[in-house]
């Protein structure tokens, strides 16, 4: 379990770098990316 939450964090973050043009922006990915990690770990 811990091997897959590491690797989406990897692609969650990987993609919030590339697909954001600001820091705000930056901010919102990776409130996003948090969402769907809390959301897989239930």
């Amino acid at each position: 379990m811990k091997k897959w939450c590491s690797i989406l964090l990897v692609i969650i973050s990987a993609t919030a770098l590339v697909g954001c043009n600001t820091m705000q922006g930056l901010g919102k990915d990776i409130e996003k990316g948090g969402q769907a990690i809390g959301k897989a770990a239930r």
